[in-house]
């Protein structure tokens, strides 16, 4: 008997009809014979309308100022999902009981917002398994130490799902989305995008870190760390589809990539909007000048992506950073105000209308002259790059946002994205 967890998203919770679905093909796999944990996400726009009104009510400061409330509030969107999701199952008469994050208890660190899982306790879980309950547990949240309630940030479901499974040791983790899977790109950019049948855990890795939205980059970062099994599938298929063609739908994130080493070169192509590029100019040229601006952007828990720093000329440099587009203000502000005084630099400058595009695929660790292909490729479309960051398996570029289709679909195609696999 497998024990099995499935996570759904927000589209496939978006009304009662849906959630009556959802009910119904959780049964069906429980009436196989495996034993279910179902995540699933708020109903689609609960959270936005929920912050929305805490917006409405005062607007946003530095630093986590609302943190607390505003995870209290947020969370309250799963706990109803989860509700409903328990009343459907045993109106279809399955056994089943939803418990929020704290009831677990999943426990998490005290990052209001961006809280980070440190440990799950699976006794009460495990308990009502055995007793032949169907369990719901509610994505994105936990409880730190203190008592309160955190969220993960968000598609913090995704993380709930494979941290479950992972502390379970569940067979396998079925993510459920309003995507039939993994695309080479997003088809509502390249329309001869194709579906994935399998992608490694670095390919799906990047990917996610690099703008794709199929699935938050922690949970796939918690699946290779704990090789959790997990396949990315539709939940509009039929619910009374045939288990085992529902069990090889999809694509599946695996660890099996020695096969494929010699196939494609490049596996996807994937795109962020959320970007915005920070440059500090005219910085002293000396030792400890990167950690002093990028410590303190560290410290206001503000991610940092592509980092570039210019050959120094007359003892000074250009130092330039890429992070949210949500944080430019606060760390733009923050540079201004506590770093720019001590550093002795000249200026910041920042903008917030780039975009970065990004080749992956785990071949283009045997195969020569990739990145030089994405340059030639974009230089042909007239396309200026700003900023450059590699690693053994992916290139990704900066550039202006108003060429980023334009840069995807030259890419897809110069990189046989459309061609079926032989």
């Amino acid at each position: 008997m497998a024990l099995i967890v499935h996570k759904y998203g927000g589209t496939s919770m978006g009304s009662t009809e849906r959630i009556r679905n959802v009910a119904k093909r959780v049964a069906k796999w429980a009436r196989a014979g495996h034993r279910m944990v179902v995540v699933p996400s708020a109903m689609s726009g609960e959270t936005n309308r929920l912050l929305g009104l805490a917006k409405e009510l005062a607007p946003p400061r530095p630093g986590d100022a609302y943190g607390r409330e505003l995870d209290m509030l947020a969370a309250t969107g799963e706990q109803a999902s989860s509700a409903l999701l328990a009343i459907a199952l045993q109106a279809e008469g399955m056994p089943s009981v939803s418990y929020a994050g704290w009831q677990v208890p999943i426990r998490t660190d005290s990052a209001y917002t961006k809280a980070r899982i440190e440990s799950i306790d699976d006794a009460r879980v495990r308990a009502d398994l055995d007793a032949g309950r169907v369990v719901i547990v509610t994505g994105f949240q936990g409880i730190d130490e203190q008592g309160h309630i955190t969220t993960l940030g968000r598609g913090g479901s995704d993380t709930s799902a494979v941290a479950v499974a992972a502390a379970m040791k569940a067979d396998e983790c079925l993510i459920y989305t309003d995507v039939d899977g993994v695309y080479t790109t997003d088809p509502r950019v390249v329309a001869d995008a194709r579906r994935l049948k399998t992608v490694t855990f670095e390919e799906m890795l990047e990917m996610a870190s690099l703008g794709s939205k199929v699935l938050q980059i922690r949970s796939v970062e918690f699946a290779g760390k704990y090789k959790v099994p997990l396949r990315v599938l539709s939940s509009f298929t039929p619910w009374d589809i045939d288990i085992a063609e529902e069990a090889a739908s999809g694509t599946l994130i695996t660890f099996e990539e020695d096969e494929q080493m010699e196939q494609a070169v490049v596996s996807g192509i994937a795109f962020n909007r959320d970007e915005a590029k920070i440059s500090v100019l005219g910085v002293p040229d000396k030792p400890g000048i990167a950690y002093q601006i990028l410590g303190a952007v560290a410290d206001a828990n503000v991610e940092v992506d592509v980092i570039i720093q210019n050959l120094s000329k007359d003892g000074k440099t250009d130092f330039s950073f890429t992070v949210h587009r949500n944080d430019l203000a606060r760390t733009v502000e923050l540079l201004q105000n506590k770093v720019l005084p001590s550093l002795g630099a000249d200026r910041i400058e920042s903008d917030a209308r780039i975009c970065k595009v990004s080749i992956v695929g785990i071949g283009m660790r045997s195969h020569v002259g990739v990145a030089s292909t994405m340059f030639r490729v974009l230089s042909e479309e007239g396309i200026n790059i700003q900023m450059i960051s590699t690693s053994e398996i992916k290139t990704s570029v900066v550039i202006d946002e108003k060429y980023m289709e334009l840069a995807v679909r030259a890419l897809h195609k110069a990189f046989d994205l459309d061609q079926p696999k032989a």
